[in-house]
């Protein structure tokens, strides 16, 4: 798995390549699942839970969004995307009308909140902008009503339980953060995946925290905060922030001190 303790890692520059629509259709009255083909780059390597950046064009430019990979087929070199239908958005407005042989720019694939493979379970919680990205494992999802729930595209055993909000989504879901707090986690090895709301995912980042579990078994992203267009939030510790800062600072301080040391054994 990515390393996800590294908030201050220097991400390296993604490759960008055109993806062509092929077909689009609604998976529920709010989910809109665009199909794409497109030649990938030079080594390119997706792990499950990964995104692509996408650049949709608007009315007075362009709009960069990211989007989770839920489907990849290496022979095809086919994409499935699922988009959030919410308010008057630009990715809304160009989701609703792809149509096929619309082309995109894509850049990728890119994030830290991948499956990781030696796990023994694996626990989901999020709302709707989490679904691309679950797996086999125990998932607790929130939807806005009984239409958005989705069977899960996988083979394994799986366990999901749905909240359903009966509206549109709120910043800070008490329900998600209520349930959490009653989770039991399984016997073995367990890694924790957190995506949804930036408030709700810090919160029940920590109770899993404080309950024991690791912080280095946790990935936690903000898909989306009220008032913000576009972009998501890496969600961390101050503390975990700072230890990076510091350890960069005592990085440099060695180098100096070294290079310093040198230079006095060298007159």
């Amino acid at each position: 798995m990515t390393d996800i303790s590294s908030p201050n890692r220097r991400r390296q520059p993604m490759p960008a390549w055109p993806l062509t629509v092929i077909g689009a259709a609604n998976v529920t009255p709010r989910m809109r699942r665009v199909r794409f083909v497109g030649e990938v780059p030079q080594g390119f390597a997706w792990r499950p839970g990964q995104d692509l950046v996408l650049t949709l064009p608007t009315p007075d430019g362009e709009a960069r969004r990211h989007y989770t990979i839920r489907a990849y087929d290496p022979v095809e070199q086919i994409f499935e995307i699922d988009i959030v239908l919410h308010g008057d958005s630009p990715a809304t407005r160009w989701a609703r009308g792809a149509v096929m042989g619309d082309v995109i720019q894509a850049q990728g694939p890119r994030g830290r909140t991948v499956v990781h493979p030696s796990a023994d379970w694996h626990l989901f919680v999020g709302d709707e902008t989490g679904l691309p990205a679950s797996a086999s494992a125990i998932a607790i999802l929130e939807a806005y009503d009984a239409a958005e729930r989705q069977v899960p595209a996988v083979e394994a055993r799986v366990s999901v339980e749905w909240f359903l909000r009966g509206g549109p989504a709120a910043a800070s879901s008490r329900r998600l953060v209520e349930r959490l707090g009653l989770f039991a986690p399984p016997p073995g090895l367990g890694h924790a995946y957190v995506v949804g709301e930036t408030s709700t995912v810090r919160t029940i980042r920590q109770g899993l925290i404080a309950r024991g579990f690791p912080r280095d078994r946790i990935a936690a992203e903000g898909y989306w905060r009220p008032g913000r267009i576009g972009g998501h939030d890496h969600v961390f510790d101050a503390s975990e922030i700072a230890e990076q800062v510091v350890g960069k600072v005592a990085e440099k301080l060695s180098a100096e001190i070294a290079r310093g040391l040198m230079r006095a054994a060298a007159r």
